[in-house]
């Protein structure tokens, strides 16, 4: 799996917004996260258009959520961004069919999107701006393999 550059801008800046309380400007968006800000201007527009943050012109001015950060959840911001949380060859799990052999794929492919659905729908925004993540998410990470990248050996060795 692999999480695009969208969704982790996204909810990088989702994040400094809910810490700031108040109107940021792209640049200071961009410039807090390191951010590229003509990137950025794409990612805020999509969260604009999906109604989860608003534009104010003037002086005091910038980006700022629509409703309170503990009411945006993660796939929230992800969504907006980049759609459907999990797509297989551009589909989601739920158009797919398999036979044979690989019958049970399907039933894989809605596992995965269950998971990753039970992390990012179980944080909000403001969980993560605060640094105060729900205890089931710290469980996941306790155990060292999850921190590890699975490496596959292909030499039999």
């Amino acid at each position: 799996m692999k999480v695009s550059a969208r969704a982790d801008y996204a909810l990088r800046a989702a994040a400094e917004l809910a810490r700031a309380g108040e109107p940021r400007t792209t640049s200071a968006l961009a410039a807090s996260q390191d951010i590229p800000r003509k990137f950025l201007e794409g990612i805020l527009t999509a969260l604009r258009d999906d109604g989860l943050v608003v534009g104010q012109r003037g002086i005091g001015g910038g980006y700022r959520l629509t409703r309170p950060a503990s009411e945006i959840t993660l796939a929230d911001v992800v969504r907006s961004v980049d759609g459907p949380l999990i797509f297989v060859r551009g589909e989601r799990p739920s158009g797919l069919e398999y036979e044979g052999a690989a019958s049970e794929l399907l039933t894989i492919w809605v596992a995965v999107r269950a998971s990753i659905r039970a992390v990012l729908e179980r944080v909000t925004v403001a969980d993560l701006a605060a640094g105060k993540l729900p205890d089931e998410i710290r469980t996941l990470v306790e155990d060292q393999a999850a921190w590890e990248d699975a490496q596959t050996n292909l030499s039999g060795e």
